[in-house]
C-alpha cells in the first residue's frame, strides 16, 4: 500500500471517528436536555429547538465524514467524472474535426469556383 493511500485512509478514518464522538455527545446532551425539559416545564418543548439545530449540524458532519450512502461523491468520483467528460469531448472532437475540415475545404472550393466564374465575367479594362 502506498503511503499516499495510507494517509488518505487514515484521514477518512479519523473523520469517521470524529463523527461517532460527535454523535455520542449529541445523544447524551439531547437526553439530558429532554430530562430537564420534562422535569421543569413539560408543557413547553423548548429542548426540541437546540436538539433539532444540533441535529442539522450533525447531519452535515455525517455527510462530510462518511458521505451519502447511495452516492459515492468523494474526490475520486469527481476525478472520474472529469476524466469521463474529457474523454467525451475528445471523442466528439475527433468525430467532428474531419467534418469541419471537409466543410472548410468545400467552402474554399466553392469560393474559388465563384471567384473564377466572376473573374471570367470581368473585363480587365474595367479596373483601369
Amino acid at each position: 500500500m502506498s503511503s499516499n493511500n495510507y494517509h488518505k485512509a487514515r484521514k477518512r478514518v479519523r473523520g469517521k471517528k470524529g463523527f461517532y464522538y460527535h454523535l455520542a455527545v449529541y445523544l447524551s446532551v439531547s437526553l439530558f436536555l429532554i430530562a430537564i425539559n420534562l422535569l421543569t416545564s413539560p408543557w413547553d418543548p423548548w429542548a426540541s429547538y437546540p436538539i433539532l439545530g444540533w441535529g442539522l449540524v450533525l447531519f452535515f458532519h455525517y455527510l462530510g465524514a462518511i458521505g451519502i450512502p447511495f452516492l459515492n461523491l468523494d474526490k475520486n468520483w469527481e476525478e472520474r467524472e472529469i476524466e469521463r467528460e474529457v474523454q467525451k469531448m475528445e471523442r466528439k472532437k475527433s468525430l467532428s474535426a474531419p467534418d469541419q475540415e471537409d466543410h472548410l475545404q468545400l467552402d474554399e472550393k466553392l469560393e474559388l469556383k465563384e471567384f473564377k466564374k466572376l473573374r471570367e465575367e470581368w473585363d480587365d479594362q474595367e479596373f483601369v
